[in-house]
């Protein structure tokens, strides 16, 4: 009775959190004023300061580890993110064991506002504590990181390389349920390729996410 309740919770919840999936169209500016960074393409706001979980202001370039820098949009609250938060330690390793910087981006302008204030910096502080992030948490004001690279969900991965061309977007694996169900390791792979020299296939992946909340 009990895991039938919670799994009904569950899907109300990812319900209510505007499930997408990540979307693949040029990089052009649409309507929306969002750009879509397309695999090639630079890393853009290099030197955007963000405030970090540290109380530290830190950039990108700052950021930035020899062989490239693995971004992941996140939050606080969406059911996919602490689905796959049981992963972030893995990637958090992948990244210190192939010379890649990590950040964790917090977009959500929108659900900064209001009385639940659920993405604000003090309780991205407390979710990173009670998680044990062993990484960069950094607060994307106004979504201006997000809409430069055109990430859409929470979580969406961007991997760029040590020229700070983007080499692979999308999810960190094919099975946001379970780490132990997941047949692709869609980003380890990524960076596999990328250190080896070979092409990364596939350099684009689907994945779920809850849609990161703008301001409109």
């Amino acid at each position: 009775m009990q895991k039938t309740f919670l799994g009904l919770f569950a899907l109300l919840l990812i319900g209510f959190c505007s499930y997408a999936f990540y979307p693949s169209t040029p990089q052009t500016k649409e309507d929306d004023g969002i750009t879509r960074l397309q695999i090639g393409d630079k890393l853009p706001l290099g030197d955007l300061k963000m405030m970090d979980i540290s109380d530290k202001e830190l950039s990108l370039n700052d950021i930035m580890g020899e062989n490239g820098l693995i971004l992941n949009f996140s939050c606080n609250t969406c059911p996919f993110v602490l689905a796959y938060e049981d992963r972030y330690p893995d990637v958090e390793k992948l990244a210190k064991e192939s010379g890649l910087g990590l950040a964790l981006i917090n977009s959500n302008e929108a659900k900064r506002q209001g009385s639940k204030n659920e993405d604000t910096m003090d309780a991205m502080k407390a979710h990173a504590k009670e998680l044990s992030y062993d990484c960069y948490y950094l607060l994307d004001k106004n979504h201006q990181l997000a809409d430069a690279i055109g990430a859409f969900t929470t979580p969406h991965i961007f991997l760029f390389n040590k020229d700070q061309e983007l080499v692979y977007k999308g999810g960190i694996d094919d099975n946001w349920r379970s780490k132990e169900e997941a047949k692709e390791a869609f980003l380890a792979n990524a960076v596999s390729s990328l250190l080896s020299g070979k092409k990364i296939d596939p350099a684009e992946t689907k994945g779920r996410g809850c849609s990161i909340k703008r301001l409109k």
